[in-house]
């Protein structure tokens, strides 16, 4: 038996899992560390006395310290989540079961996730994207994620503007990185009201469109990855998108990189909100393996 943690900025789910099934599962909105660290850890007692767990999987937001090789591993790193920069989780939680506790961020456990059972099943080489509250990107190569000093922050990184768009973005720290143009809180900013309400017609979907074929194009041309599937909140409501970005992309590439004529490159994720639960059990279970 398996447990994971999904820590999202918005809501937590839990999960005890055996294989590749979810037993059990809880779910409550993420609010201070205090108050949230205190019911994970309290369900994680409740499952360690009535089941023996093997490993625990925790799968958080980020920036998060996941090289656990430096001082920091376990550590949230400035964010913008009030109360969390500092906190760690592995000093939190890490010594509540007596298997061994794995750490990850959301994404890049959900990229696992979709490369084990879900649209990227098969892939050596992919990469996964959230498209909802932030953007968030995770890298697989060679069946491994890719962490260096840090884990990848490419929802970060730097597009070239639509001309005539002077609308300024959302990104704390950037401004109109991909995340600050194309997030769910940017998309609602620009149409003036919740981008859940958006028309599919309207002419702002163009812009998102076209900020995300960017970011697709330049994470193919630095990976060269199988595959990249898209999820997250606004893909899961409009998987129309997907394929729409991927004509864009491949118009931005202009030729380049022959092999994206040879089948849809990019995919709509198919696991939605299982993916960053599975994931967690898949580092748990990967903890367990590197015991």
């Amino acid at each position: 038996m398996l447990a994971g943690v999904e820590l999202g900025g918005t809501k937590t789910i839990l999960v005890l899992g055996r294989g590749d099934e979810i037993v059990e599962r809880h779910r409550f909105t993420t609010a201070s560390p205090s108050e949230t660290l205190l019911l994970i850890a309290d369900q994680l007692k409740r499952w360690a006395v009535e089941y023996r767990l093997a490993a625990l999987g925790i799968a958080s937001f980020g920036p998060l310290g996941i090289d656990p090789g430096q001082a920091t591993y376990g550590e949230i790193f400035t964010t913008t989540k009030p109360g969390w920069a500092g906190t760690n989780l592995i000093d939190e939680l890490g010594g509540i079961i007596d298997g061994p506790t794995g750490l990850s961020t959301d994404v890049i456990a959900a990229a696992l996730a979709e490369g084990e059972y879900g649209a990227a099943r098969g892939c050596r080489d992919h990469a996964y994207i959230t498209v909802g509250t932030g953007i968030g990107v995770g890298i697989v190569a060679a069946g491994q994620p890719v962490i260096g000093r840090l884990h990848p922050e490419a929802g970060h990184m730097r597009i070239a503007r639509v001309p005539g768009d002077g609308f300024e973005g959302v990104c704390a720290y950037h401004g109109d990185c991909l995340e600050g143009l194309t997030s769910g809180p940017a998309i609602g900013k620009r149409a003036g009201w919740s981008g859940e309400a958006l028309a599919d017609d309207d002419p702002a979907w163009r812009l998102v469109i076209d900020a995300l074929a960017q970011g697709c194009a330049n994470l193919l041309l630095t990976l060269a990855s199988e595959r990249i599937v898209l999820g997250g909140g606004v893909i899961v409501s409009r998987p129309w998108l997907v394929p729409a970005i991927e004509a864009r992309m491949i118009e931005l590439l202009g030729g380049y990189l022959p092999y994206v004529f040879q089948g849809p490159i990019l995919r709509v994720a198919q696991l939605g909100p299982d993916a960053g639960p599975r994931g967690a059990l898949l580092v748990a279970a990967r903890a367990l393996h590197n015991k």
